[in-house]
């Protein structure tokens, strides 16, 4: 089983701390728990039910991106599937980061039930001088991750890929209001096959060649495929509301 989040923080002075929660179901709960030691931080994801029924068919994706002094990103993505007793509290899942005084994490947790979002929690940790300082704390009624791409790939082709399309989703100028994921998977033989998904549906997929333009080919309809399903998806937040 894999991992979420609550805003329950033990960080030491060396970091401020930013945490962003919004809350779409009143039963169920999600949090992001987060306790320091040493040079590292423990996150746990927290989910609560206080329905007086049994709560199946829901998921968490928890997304740990860390920034470097230099500016380089690294991503840690887990999620998973689980239940609630009638009033069950627990712990779906547990990450352990490490974090230098110079560096700055994101963190950020999604609950689905039957493939509806139904409670999100953010905390961004911000490298400060060391000096007391108190966290700051920000509540939002509603919160939008734009812009985050995540990888999960295992050969160069795969990185180069991912790198080929940041490089174009950045200069796009577009950041969509949804994590894209990019996910590698060994095939037959030495081949492999990349996946790109969003909202847990694959947009794209592919096997992998070590040629830049059929690469960056690639990419081209990844971006096209993803733009279509953007439009789709918010006429249909859209109708949902009216």
């Amino acid at each position: 089983m894999n991992h979420s989040f609550s805003t329950l923080i033990f960080l030491s002075l060396l970091f401020s701390t930013v945490t962003i929660k919004a809350q779409l179901s009143e039963y169920v709960v999600g949090k992001i728990n987060v306790v320091e030691i040493d040079n590292f931080i423990i996150v746990k994801a927290h989910v609560d039910n206080s329905e007086l029924i049994f709560k199946n068919n829901l998921t968490y994706n928890l997304v740990g991106l860390k920034k470097s002094v230099s500016g380089n990103y690294s991503s840690n993505r887990q999620s998973g599937e689980f239940s609630l007793k009638p009033q069950e509290s627990k712990d779906v899942s547990e990450l352990r980061l490490s974090i230098q005084s110079d560096e700055e994490i994101k963190v950020y947790l999604f609950i689905k039930h039957e493939d509806i979002l139904v409670s999100k929690d953010s905390l961004l940790i911000l490298p400060t001088e060391k000096k007391e300082k108190k966290n700051e704390v920000v509540n939002e009624g509603e919160f939008v991750i734009t812009g985050i791409v995540v990888d999960d790939v295992i050969t160069k082709m795969g990185k180069d890929f991912h790198d080929y399309f940041y490089q174009a989703y950045i200069t796009s100028g577009i950041k969509y209001p949804f994590i894209i994921n990019i996910k590698e998977k060994p095939y037959l033989g030495r081949n492999s096959i990349v996946s790109i998904e969003v909202d847990d549906r694959k947009i794209y997929e592919f096997m992998p060649r070590p040629d830049e333009e059929f690469l960056k080919s690639a990419v081209k309809q990844t971006l096209q495929n993803i733009n279509q399903y953007a439009k789709q998806r918010k006429l249909l937040l859209r109708n949902s509301r009216i």
